[in-house]
């Protein structure tokens, strides 16, 4: 082995690295980036105060005096805020809908010194985060129940105004992962196969015939949306399917498909994913343009993908991040795509639903947005 040859590419390594700002970005200023904003988001979402209303529906001296005993208790929380506005099911279930309170207390109609039962109801459209707000609720309500009954344990119940508080991971997961990995993969693959074209000079001979650049575009994005949509429709029928194989010989049975249960039309959820997928499409022929190698498309992963995953809906409602990063939230396309699925996989929304009008409508605008950016920054030259 000799040493001076090994020297030799270890310094060619650091003069390529060092000419390379992009690539040190990625190395040094992207890992601490992405931790702050991580670290931020979990810091304001632990500081997050949880909106409760309290609905005595027992009528009754026992439930009266409970409810009057669990508001002072949940009041005293330094985490909890009660809104007394809501005094009865039909306005908390409405405020539940409306998300101006994040979960309701409601002592049922059959409520009594003998049987004490505590309903806790969500919204449901994001279990795993709602969940986080129960156990500090959870909690001061048995405290509060206990001392006034002698000891015993009441019980508690959970509902929700859509799904169930009873639905697994996977169906809670569902719109988030589907959303999510189908903007991912699509943008990678776009960004990928459009900068080929580029720097094989299919582009180049391309933009010296009369086509425009708007067309060249237009047809790129017809092209890898072709695609798109296939991969969109398998992933949905995967998600959405399930097809059990019986035992073959040795083979044991196996299924093929999650089998995730959606409340609302999949055509619905398709279109909505479609719209995602033909917004990473454009994006990716934009971000392609910037890039002269595979891996410098990849270099923008950190600042394109992962701020919406973070950022998105996907662990924590957006009214739940820090005051300055809801804006940014609001302008992306995951965030939307996420909400349009829930509302259709969860509550079974369907066209006629505003929330989903506008989900859609935004996505759509995304679309054409990025459309209009590549075709004006699309440069002749060969990469």
């Amino acid at each position: 082995m000799n040493l001076h040859r090994v020297a030799a590419v270890f310094v060619r390594i650091v003069a390529q690295f060092r000419r390379d700002p992009r690539t040190l970005a990625l190395l040094f200023v992207a890992p601490i980036a992405i931790i702050a904003l991580l670290g931020w988001v979990l810091s304001s979402s632990g500081a997050t105060t949880v909106r409760v209303a309290v609905v005595n529906e027992s009528g009754n001296p026992a439930g009266n005096a409970a409810a009057v005993k669990l508001t002072a208790v949940l009041a005293g929380q330094p985490k909890i805020q009660i809104d007394a506005d809501v005094t009865d099911a039909a306005t908390a279930r409405q405020a539940l809908i409306d998300k101006d309170v994040d979960l309701v207390v409601a002592l049922p109609e059959g409520f009594s010194a003998q049987n004490r039962i505590i309903d806790l109801e969500t919204l449901g459209l994001n279990p795993t985060s709602e969940a986080a707000v129960i156990p500090a609720v959870q909690q001061a309500l048995v405290g509060a129940v206990v001392q006034d009954a002698g000891g015993a344990l009441p019980t508690v119940e959970r509902s929700s105004v859509y799904g169930s508080p009873d639905a697994t991971q996977l169906d809670t997961l569902a719109p988030v992962v589907v959303g999510f990995f189908v903007y991912f993969f699509v943008f990678i693959l776009t960004g990928i196969s459009f900068l080929r074209e580029r720097i094989g000079g299919t582009l180049e001979r391309l933009m010296a015939t009369p086509v425009s650049r708007a067309e060249i575009v237009l047809g790129y994005s017809l092209g890898f949306g072709f695609f798109a949509t296939l991969q969109i429709a398998l992933v949905l029928a995967f998600v959405l399917g399930r097809l059990e194989i019986p035992a073959l010989g040795p083979v044991p049975a196996f299924a093929i498909g999650l089998g995730v249960h959606t409340l609302g039309n999949p055509l619905v959820a398709y279109l909505l994913v479609l719209l995602l997928g033909l917004g990473a499409v454009s994006l990716g022929i934009f971000i392609s343009t910037f890039a002269r190698s595979e891996f410098q498309v990849l270099q923008f992963i950190p600042i394109v993908i992962v701020p919406q995953g973070l950022l998105g809906g996907f662990f924590w409602p957006i009214d739940q991040l820090p005051s300055l990063l809801q804006p940014v939230a609001r302008i992306l396309p995951v965030t939307y795509a996420i909400d349009g699925l829930r509302h259709v996989m969860i509550a079974g929304s369907d066209l006629a639903d505003s929330a989903v009008q506008l989900d859609m409508a935004v996505l759509a605008a995304i679309v054409a947005i990025f459309v209009v950016l590549a075709a004006a920054t699309i440069r002749r030259e060969v990469a």
